[in-house]
């Protein structure tokens, strides 16, 4: 005889818990690409998020969401002029705080940090030591925006980091690391990956056992520093209490010549001039 054992509704409701999803932060805006997909990032910051930021972005974020915060992350380049810093400074004189982490925001916000600009994780404080130290050290080919904008390489960054971590572990000695690197280097951005590197390594007769290692270790092994940086800027957000509107830096900004050249071609000139500039 099978015994049936019956539960309580009030027991089922104790057992199942609510999903917790963060609550929409529709005051903060986030420009974001190929470091980590939207669909990820909503899950540790539910914001009002954009394509990687271009020039006049940062002005066009805060006339259509009068944001209390704006979060670079991911930004065009190239083909497409990046995003300006006086455009950057404009927004903080309105009162809006500006945050930068893993890539062309934390390329901006080591620049513009003395000006207010706020920089998180390990490449911001990189780029700050290092005020001289490559930009396309972070930058890594993207699909366009139709597509997701995600990543069509490796950055160097990450891959100097990954060898480091490889070294530590002992699958490759000091010698091979620093001869990765110099060829990861020499690498143009479009066509850095570690597909390509392992490559070039083999034109360039280095151990193939080392090699072999080398690739089997990646899978569980490479760093990924921009997508860290990403996630922690997200998760501290999520966690803070940011007014808006803030209060404005008490900073006089100059509308140069060419800043309203760029502001006009991109239809912003009247944006930025009706705030009182």
């Amino acid at each position: 005889m099978t015994a049936f054992r019956f539960t309580s509704s009030a027991s089922l409701r104790r057992r199942w818990k609510p999903i917790r999803r963060p609550i929409l932060r529709d005051d903060i805006v986030v420009f974001l690409g190929p470091t980590l997909s939207e669909r990820e990032a909503r899950t540790y910051l539910d914001a009002v998020y954009r394509p990687p930021v271009g020039c006049a972005d940062v002005v066009r974020a805060v006339a259509e969401y009068t944001p209390a915060a704006i979060v670079l992350i991911d930004g065009v380049f190239g083909e497409l002029p990046a995003v300006r810093h006086q455009e950057i400074l404009w927004a903080m004189t309105r009162g809006v705080r500006i945050y930068g982490a893993a890539s062309i925001g934390a390329l901006r916000a080591a620049e513009l940090a003395p000006e207010g600009m706020i920089g998180h994780g390990l490449i911001y404080r990189w780029y700050r030591r290092h005020p001289l130290a490559d930009d396309a050290d972070v930058t890594v080919p993207m699909a366009p925006a139709a597509l997701g904008s995600r990543a069509l390489g490796d950055a160097l960054i990450d891959i100097r980091l990954t060898l480091k971590g490889a070294e530590r572990a002992g699958v490759i000695d000091r010698r091979l690391r620093c001869d990765l690197e110099t060829l990861a280097r020499a690498l143009h951005f479009s066509e850095r990956s570690f597909a390509r590197l392992l490559t070039a390594a083999e034109n360039n007769h280095a151990p193939a056992g080392a090699l072999q290692a080398l690739k089997a270790w990646l899978k569980i092994g490479a760093a990924n520093q921009k997508r860290t940086d990403a996630v922690n800027l997200l998760t501290y957000l999520a966690k803070q209490n940011i007014s808006s509107p803030n209060k404005p830096i008490h900073r006089e900004f100059e509308l140069t010549e060419s800043f309203a050249n760029d502001m006009e071609y991109y239809n912003m000139l009247g944006t930025v001039l009706s705030k009182g500039t």
